[in-house]
């Protein structure tokens, strides 16, 4: 993944937050996602843009 697609603000990761728990959510660069633990969830970044749907996260396995 070309890392200037999947880049967010620093600031921007400072406001968001999962918007199934409310939890905090960590910046995975290398896959290009938000992580949110709590969740088991991972939403995706498209061109700089964290997709910040249910619907849209990839469940993450154990």
């Amino acid at each position: 993944m070309d890392d200037s697609t999947s880049r967010v603000a620093p600031k921007l990761l400072e406001l968001l937050v999962c918007p199934l728990t409310k939890g905090r959510l960590h910046y995975d660069a290398q896959a290009g996602e938000l992580i949110s633990e709590r969740a088991k969830l991972a939403y995706p970044i498209r061109d700089g843009i964290p997709i910040m749907l249910i619907s849209e996260a990839r469940e993450i396995k154990d």
